[in-house]
């Protein structure tokens, strides 16, 4: 006989043929993998004694109904994947609370409980991401139904060829009063669980995030004719940002940033690069600890530009504050894991979430789950079945002795 874990990686293993040939998984919104996934939560869903259905917005929701009120505590994730993704990122969040509450069948829950599967968090088909959550809180943006993907296809006409109806979409908001809270299980996709030993960890806050575009512009020269002195070198002025954005996140705590883009012309092997754009993305799970730094960095730019004789143009092109997860659902975790017999260390989600849409309607919390090296959207994404067991093994625990706030 299977453990609960072994039985949620057979499952993961099983939903993972739905998806477009190759490595990994490639399973976009509103094509023919996810209806084969929705296909199959929808019948593990009702094998566990729920009663299923597809919202407006492509999320599949399994609805179990409690024996007191039908105040409710939603647990869920994301079905999609990016392109060869792995197998756990998001799905794991949607098939373990499946398989705990079909283990819970003979037990009386006083609230009732959703598992929710949402159609898009990843953003790759799209350019929009947690539109499912966002329909839920109440903050959904009609608008984005006219975005298009590569083919051309705008959001709300392949919802339409999905036999879904996006005008109706308005209609899904939740009352806060309604909802207990949100529960999301997750892998962590990082290293620090492995690092720390521990299957399992509970998300304090999910990251804000900002992304700025800098362009230096200096003046593209013959690299064997131009003496080092006169050269206006934009890919040195650039590095020297590359570098400051290590040292700064490297002495700081809770901030991390990269530059993971350069754009350098001409790009000749024999040619002083003359203009180079490039990005730089900061995260923290405090947003004054990442406005600081971004101020930091900007002062930092300018006077390297000055001092290099390039011209300089930075602009924040993207902004989003941190989300901090409920602290008492958080303790709740805590309190469960401790009845699972695990110790549960606290940890900030360096990626976003469904969970930061949904704090916008009720109080959330995240159960991260171990994963190989940290390695995620990657056909090389790994976790155990122990480990999958003990993030049950909690759940289970949450469920049964979960206690309202109120």
């Amino acid at each position: 006989m299977l453990t609960v874990g072994q039985e949620v990686m057979a499952r993961l293993d099983e939903i993972a043929a739905c998806s477009v040939a190759g490595p990994g998984v490639t399973r976009l919104p509103f094509t023919s993998e996810h209806r084969g996934a929705l296909e199959l939560l929808q019948r593990w869903m009702q094998n566990a004694g729920l009663s299923a259905h597809l919202d407006a917005a492509g999320t599949l929701i399994g609805r179990r109904e409690g024996s007191e009120t039908t105040r409710t505590l939603i647990i869920g994730s994301h079905q999609d994947s990016v392109p060869n993704g792995g197998k756990y990122d998001g799905i794991l969040g949607v098939v373990l609370p499946i398989v705990v509450l079909e283990q819970l069948k003979g037990e009386t829950l006083p609230f009732s409980v959703e598992v929710v599967a949402f159609a898009d968090e990843e953003g790759v088909r799209f350019p929009t991401a947690l539109m499912g959550p966002r329909a839920l809180a109440g903050t959904f943006d009609p608008a984005i139904l006219e975005l298009s993907d590569r083919a051309g296809m705008t959001l709300g006409a392949a919802m339409r060829e999905f036999d879904l109806n996006p005008d109706d979409i308005m209609s899904l908001q939740r009352e806060e009063s309604d909802v207990l809270g949100f529960v999301e299980v997750h892998i962590e996709q990082g290293p620090v669980l492995q690092e720390l030993a521990a299957p399992v960890g509970i998300v304090t806050d999910i990251c804000g995030i900002e992304r700025w575009a800098v362009v230096f512009e200096g003046r593209t020269a013959h690299a064997g004719t131009t003496p080092m002195e006169l050269r206006l070198d934009a890919l040195a002025g650039a590095s020297e940002i590359v570098v400051e954005v290590e040292r700064l996140c490297r002495q700081a705590e809770n901030l991390v940033g990269v530059v993971g883009q350069l754009d350098v012309h001409p790009n000749a092997v024999n040619a002083v690069p003359g203009s180079v754009q490039f990005v730089i993305e900061l995260r923290s799970g405090e947003d004054d600890v990442r406005r600081q730094a971004a101020a930091a960095l900007a002062d930092f730019t300018e006077r390297t530009a000055a001092r290099r004789r390039l011209s300089v143009e930075c602009v924040r092109t993207y902004q989003q504050d941190a989300v901090p997860c409920d602290s008492q659902l958080c303790d709740q975790l805590e309190r469960a894991a401790a009845a699972a017999g695990l110790c549960a260390p606290r940890l900030m989600s360096g990626a976003t979430h469904d969970t930061s849409a949904m704090a916008d309607l009720c109080p959330t919390s995240m159960l991260f789950v171990r994963c190989l090296d940290g390695i995620s959207h990657n056909p090389s994404e790994s976790i155990t079945a122990n480990d999958s067991d003990a993030a049950a093994r909690v759940l289970r625990e949450l469920l049964l002795k979960y206690q309202s706030s109120e």
